[in-house]
């Protein structure tokens, strides 16, 4: 499929003006395709000399095409591009009848059936060009136009769209024309959805989900709906312009392949945000910022729209931002920034340090392809970050200000990062513009580190060496020990604000037992320690007064360790001595993946990490006995599922899921079943019989993919042989679903079975390089992320991949991914040596 360059877009937007598209589906056409018809009325600008153009459709067959009621020759498409030449000034009409393709992949119109009941359910993803799968468009984020649909569909189902939806009759839907949004964000969800409905502010609101998940969402639906109207009203208060549509439904769907994604009106979420296991508050926390996340993308990327994928910042940092602030000041998660430095931020930072980063705002994305690499922890994470530092630097009432603005001047249009600078010019008398080039237009990570200095009477002075370019706000925490105690703690003497760089030694006073540079987190950079201060760290860490100071100390200790500045056992020895004391889950839960998923499996050698895992069990021990009397059953729940992650041995785990229960609790849930099942599959303490009498115990969608993770991990040739090919089988027929192969490639690798899978890495390359370029940018995302040889950490394997880069072709989404796993394989090898 040709991807659309940014000239070409340019070009476009120069001769088009787009009005409506009015767009008829047929849903009752089988299991293959659909039928898509679509009526686009746009205009052709008199001043252009170039007048061809053309319109994207990626049909199963094109039926029929008019332009202005004469024929157009089907024949002519050239793979997703229909021609139009020699356009006319003026209006126009074209018609384009096609049978289009279900996806099982998450992109375009993806059909899934429910293994529990055998209902199926349709949910639409388009961005960011995927709106052509669905139906005929100019597909592109600045050529904005009215939406219109009518839809047919089995009489039993329902159907939603970005407008209020209206049964016309049995099986026949209407959808209210939209307000003008890009072709990206317009939305169809259709089945027998199983619906909350309420209304808040005169406006109807509603939750969806399929039906063999309805006591589930049922059961939080207070939860959800109250989260969604204290955002609501919060934004509110925050921004002078209305929310601009209808409605606002929030639909749960099988197999998608984001977090969620912001149709205005028709808010698609995961459906594992229906919980049908015991959950962490944390993890609830992370639901709520994402409810707070998607609507703020209502007016930030629906009402005001990026212009081009350079500036796919202005949608995500922003709603990123948005989120978190949102969700602290109006729900009852008001630590929860705590949990975006501990884990939301670290995506930023390992990003920025590959070479495969990128400005948060890049001066330009030539094409498409391009710009799907850039929804990444670069325009997340990190612009959320910066934007966390402007407000800091700017102040919250002129960052405010500058919003409004730039919603007044762009609403329902298209804007770029110029106009947003100079709508936050316009509310300020500081230099945004030197700003924005300092943080959105550089990369990388800046690095600050403290020097202390006696002076005289027993005082000292601080100065920061910064290693990078950026300016700074920070506060420094000033911690003394607490003398009146024998446990530890830490108290805070004071806060100082800072400006970095800065010109003078800052007076500190007596010298603290800890200086903690970016207290409080209001900065994107990794922090160092002085010796003294490090000292202090390693031995009253959790003495800390405040959870995200401990946060700010836990990813200065993640720091140090990828870039070979702290030993991987040390970092476990710091978990193994503060976790045990720590309050806060979201801490516990960031510390512990870190620990597991990257220490032990794959910075400490194959001889270092039987004692790794050693440790790390006994921590998750401490952890189960210390809650044992239920008061904090999240606390307990990470620990439990930790423990069965690093079990070295089967017995435990095994009496827990033949009992049913942890001692003392919690009971095993299907969640826990199938990650005991999983980590007994890879112990090769379990057999295929187990798997599919827990299969027929949970049939459910989860059930299938934790089967397929189960028999995926079993340690013998059979099983890895199977689940391979279930992976890179080129039979587009037995082609797994995008959770499905998420699933096995999860189980696949394990670093217990190095010797069995030693013959697979060599495979890897050339098939996945192969599936990547038949099924296409999601697939190849999830072979890169999901079924990449992580656990062989060695020279060759780098070397291997290395080579695929070179001389393999991958497409740029496998691309993209390869090399951001060789450089995270390349650092593990430089911790390893030391």
């Amino acid at each position: 499929m040709s991807v659309l360059t940014r000239d070409e877009a340019q070009t476009r937007a120069q001769l088009l003006d787009v009005h409506r598209y009015a767009i008829e589906l047929d849903l009752n056409t089988g299991d293959e395709t659909f039928d898509s018809r679509t009526v686009i009325r746009f205009t052709t600008r008199a001043d252009q000399a170039d007048t061809d153009t053309f319109v994207e459709i990626k049909p199963a067959e094109l039926r029929s095409v008019t332009l202005d009621g004469h024929p157009l020759d089907p024949e002519t498409l050239d793979e997703n591009r229909l021609p139009l030449k020699n356009l006319t000034a003026g209006e126009h009409e074209l018609r384009v009848d096609a049978a289009m393709r279900y996806s099982r992949t998450g992109e375009g119109m993806h059909r899934f059936t429910d293994p529990v009941d055998g209902q199926t359910y349709l949910y639409t993803q388009l961005c960011m060009d995927d709106a052509q799968r669905v139906f005929a468009a100019f597909d592109q984020p600045d050529l904005k136009a009215v939406f219109s649909f009518t839809v047919t569909a089995p009489a039993e189902w329902t159907v939603l769209g970005n407008g209020i939806a209206t049964q016309d009759g049995p099986g026949h839907w209407t959808i209210a024309d939209t307000p003008p949004i890009s072709t990206y964000l317009a939305a169809i969800a259709a089945g027998p959805y199983h619906s909350i409905r309420t209304e808040h502010r005169g406006l109807p609101f509603a939750l969806h989900c399929r039906r063999s998940l309805a006591p589930f969402l049922d059961a939080d639906a207070d939860e959800l709906l109250d989260v969604t109207r204290a955002c609501f009203d919060r934004y509110h208060e925050k921004f002078e312009e209305p929310y601009p549509f209808d409605s606002y439904d929030q639909a749960f769907v099988p197999e998608f392949n984001a977090g969620a994604m912001e149709n205005p009106g028709l808010v698609t979420f995961r459906d594992e945000f229906v919980y049908r296991s015991a959950v962490t508050d944390t993890e609830r926390q992370t639901r709520a910022m994402v409810i707070a996340h998607e609507m703020a993308h209502m007016w930030f990327g629906d009402l005001v729209t990026l212009k081009w994928w350079d500036d796919i910042w202005l949608n995500e940092s922003f709603a990123e931002y948005m989120g978190y602030q949102t969700c602290a000041e109006a729900t009852r998660f008001t630590d929860i920034w705590t949990d975006f430095g501990v884990a939301r931020k670290a995506w930023g930072y390992d990003a920025d340090q590959r070479p495969s980063t990128h400005p948060v705002a890049p001066e330009a994305v030539n094409d498409t392809a391009e710009a799907q690499l850039n929804f990444d922890g670069i325009s997340y994470a990190k612009g959320a970050s910066a934007l966390r530092q402007l407000v800091a630097w700017l102040g919250e009432k002129d960052f405010l200000a500058g919003i409004n603005t730039h919603f007044a001047r762009h609403k329902f249009a298209n804007a770029t990062l110029a106009d947003f600078i100079d709508s936050l010019a316009a509310a300020t008398e500081r230099d945004v513009h030197a700003w924005a080039d300092a943080w959105l237009r550089t990369t990388g990570v800046d690095t600050l580190t403290p020097a202390v200095a006696p002076g005289e009477n027993g005082t000292y002075s601080l100065t920061v060496d910064r290693a990078g370019s950026r300016p700074h706000r920070i506060a420094v925490g000033l911690y003394d020990l607490d003398l009146g105690d024998n446990e530890g703690h830490l108290v805070l003497r004071e806060r100082l604000d800072l400006d970095i760089p800065h010109t003078a030694p800052q007076p500190i006073g007596k010298r603290p037992a800890l200086l903690l540079l970016n207290d409080g987190d209001l900065t994107y950079a990794k922090v160092r320690f002085d010796p003294e201060s490090f000292e202090t760290v390693r031995g009253r860490l959790a003495g800390l007064p405040e959870p995200l100071t401990r946060a700010v100390v836990w990813n200065a200790l993640r720091d140090a360790v990828r870039d070979g500045e702290l030993a991987a056992t040390a970092y476990l020895e710091a978990a193994r001595a503060h976790l045990p004391h720590e309050t806060d889950l979201a801490v516990v839960q960031g510390v512990l993946a870190f620990a597991a998923a990257q220490v032990a499996d794959r910075y400490l050698t194959a001889e270092e990490r039987p004692a790794g895992l050693a440790t790390l069990s006994a921590l998750c021990r401490d952890l189960i006995r210390r809650t044992e009397d239920g008061d904090n059953p999240g606390l307990r729940l990470i620990a439990v599922r930790h423990f069965i992650d690093v079990a070295a041995h089967p017995d435990t785990i095994a009496a827990w899921l033949a009992d049913g229960t942890v001692p003392g609790g919690p009971e095993l849930d299907p969640e826990l079943r199938w990650r005991v099942l999983g980590r007994l599959a890879v112990l090769g303490a379990v057999d295929e019989a187990a798997i599919a009498a827990e299969l027929e115990r949970d049939p459910s969608a989860t059930g299938q993919e934790g089967a397929a993770r189960c028999r995926a991990a079993l340690p013998d040739e059979e099983a890895k042989a199977r689940a391979w090919d279930a992976m890179f089988a080129t039979d587009a027929g037995t082609d797994l679903s995008n959770y499905l192969f998420t699933a096995t490639a999860q189980g696949f690798w394990q670093p217990e079975q190095a010797d069995l899978l030693r013959s697979y890495v060599p495979r890897y390359y050339k098939d996945a390089v192969a599936l990547a370029a038949r099924r296409g940018p999601a697939i190849a995302d999830s072979a890169g992320r999901y079924a990449f040889p992580a656990y062989a950490v060695d020279a060759d394997a780098l070397r291997l991949g290395e080579e695929c880069l070179h001389d393999g072709e991958p497409i740029p989404a496998l691309r993209r991914r390869l090399a951001d796993q060789l450089d995270d394989l390349a650092r593990a090898l430089r911790v390893r040596e030391g």
